[in-house]
């Protein structure tokens, strides 16, 4: 017990730099999930959805890295667009175990009419910091990238 103690007494300042990240994560996401939930999209259909926006045409696994959101549910997030005609599947010409998913036209006009205000929300919610003070929190946080 006096060795658990002593542990978290030397390691104080990094327990408590993980609570205050973790607390202004939730609230950032908090935030930023306000516009996506008025459209009617859950997170992850968004995600996909601005990922082929800004992308283009993708294959499942890209969409996995490109999205911000997790990637377990991906199939059925992608049927789930697909039966409401924002996205079509292509068979990849190139692999034909793989399919490429494609935003459709109406997909396209659901993501343009969406985007202006996350961007604005997402614009208010980084308004906190100032603009050197988001380049700084950039290069700090881009360090954890290969821990």
């Amino acid at each position: 017990m006096e060795n658990v103690k002593k542990l978290i007494s030397e390691n104080q300042l990094a327990l408590s730099t993980l609570v205050v990240f973790t607390r202004a994560e939730r609230v950032i996401h908090k935030k930023e999930f306000e516009t996506i939930k008025k459209s009617g999209l859950t997170p992850a259909q968004f995600g996909v959805l601005e990922a082929l926006y800004n992308k283009g045409d993708l294959r499942i696994y890209e969409l996995i890295e490109k999205i911000l959101t997790t990637s377990g549910n991906i199939t059925v997030v992608i049927k789930n667009l697909e039966k409401d005609g924002l996205v079509k599947r292509n068979l990849d010409t190139n692999d034909k175990r793989s399919c490429i998913i494609s935003l459709t036209e109406k997909g396209k006009k659901v993501i343009e009419n969406i985007l202006p205000g996350h961007i604005e929300n997402i614009r208010h919610i980084f308004d906190t910091l100032t603009d050197e003070e988001k380049i700084t929190l950039k290069t700090i946080l881009k360090k954890f990238k290969n821990i």
